[in-house]
């Protein structure tokens, strides 16, 4: 798997590497002109001067809504990332709620508090249409978030004390990514704080994934975020340009944790209606039903005890006839089979007598020309 990634990473460091050189040659010929076209310089499509101050312009707003403090010791990493794999134990383990754990390749989500449907668990695409999962369907905030993460962050002033709900681990291993995206904010108020552990890595800013193979385009801005670091978007950062975590960013296995507040007008699903047991809604029926269903059942059930009535007569009859059948013996060489005839066929006169022997004696020649066949194909068989 590790090496799968490692070709991963060089092929998207390679295709990023041939866009620059093509940049390059593109700003060269419009730079010195484009002697192709009869020798006469192309004009250029825009300005140099007006794309740089537009970035800068862009970097400016993107980093105003940043904000990053180092506050977490690797003493207090160290205790916070056991807690992790704790939680990636107890998740293998099938312990958690159904919508608790969210996997993916290389990348595994671990909601508390508060979870929601998003990318393709949505039912109808597009922004806006995120929704939070019914009350009760992922687990609580685990204590040692709330002990270990949120309670320096509150001492340290960077978030008021009640303001997180909802807490979200994001587990990278190696060459895993999260495409670029904006936190919703119909759901999520503002900032969205994550604090980084085992390893360092970086946030992009404003890039474009495509996938079979996977290729990300030049991001805005790569802000470093190393462990420990307590990193606060909000604003432009936030809410205009997309951020992501690309690939080539984790070397090495990385874990955050995100920590958000839901808002109170936040869209839900609506919860699955409890189906009825089979025994509650037979009990409703028998309750619910009127006299005349009570007739048409008493009437149906007398149907059942007549049909089942008949079935025993017809059943006695056959056991009767049964015993009242004589059985007749067909001899034909060495062999002797048997025909039953009733009684009352054998006793109605000499007409009925006459006619047994004719069905005899034609039962006798169908038997005979089968019996015939029969060892006429058993000595060609020895034969051969």
């Amino acid at each position: 798997m590790a090496d799968s990634c490692n070709d991963l990473r060089l092929k998207i460091h390679l295709s990023e590497e041939n866009k620059k050189r093509r940049r390059s040659d593109d700003h060269y010929k419009h730079a010195n002109g484009d002697k192709r076209s009869n020798g006469k310089r192309s004009e250029r499509r825009y300005s140099s001067k007006y794309d740089d101050t537009d970035r800068e312009d862009e970097l400016r707003k993107v980093h105003s809504g940043i904000k990053q403090r180092r506050i977490f010791t690797p003493e207090q990493c160290e205790e916070i990332e056991s807690k992790i794999d704790d939680v990636v134990r107890v998740a293998n383990k099938g312990v958690y709620k159904a919508h608790t754990v969210d996997r993916a390749p290389l990348r595994n989500k671990y909601f508390f508090g508060e979870g929601y449907t998003y990318g393709s668990q949505l039912e109808k695409k597009g922004p806006g249409m995120e929704r939070l999962y019914p009350k009760g369907e992922v687990d609580d905030i685990p204590s040692w978030i709330y002990e270990l993460v949120i309670k320096p962050l509150c001492d340290a002033k960077i978030i008021p004390e009640g303001f997180v709900n909802s807490a979200v681990i994001n587990d990278y291993l190696p060459g895993g990514c999260i495409v670029s995206h904006i936190d919703p904010p119909h759901i999520f108020d503002r900032p969205i704080v994550s604090v980084s552990f085992f390893s360092d890595s970086a946030l992009c800013f404003g890039c474009r994934f495509t996938f079979r193979p996977i290729r990300v385009s030049t991001p805005v801005l790569c802000l470093p975020v190393n462990r420990g670091c307590v990193t606060l978007i909000s604003g432009y950062a936030a809410d205009d340009i997309t951020h992501c975590i690309r690939p080539q960013d984790i070397v090495k296995r990385r874990a955050v944790i995100i920590l958000r507040r839901v808002r109170a007008d936040a869209p839900r699903l609506d919860p699955d209606p409890i189906k009825p047991s089979r025994k509650r809604r037979r009990s409703a029926s028998s309750d619910s039903h009127s006299d005349s269903d009570h007739h048409h059942h008493n009437h149906r059930n007398h149907h059942k005890e007549q049909k089942s009535k008949h079935k025993k007569s017809h059943s006695h009859t056959t056991v009767h006839q049964h015993k009242a059948t004589t059985k007749i013996d067909i001899k034909f060489g060495s062999r002797q089979y048997r025909r039953r005839i009733s009684e009352s066929e054998s006793s109605s006169g000499s007409s009925d007598e006459e006619e047994t022997e004719n069905r005899s004696k034609q039962n006798k020649k169908i038997i005979g020309r089968s019996e015939t066949k029969k060892f006429y194909r058993h000595r060609a068989y020895q034969s051969t």
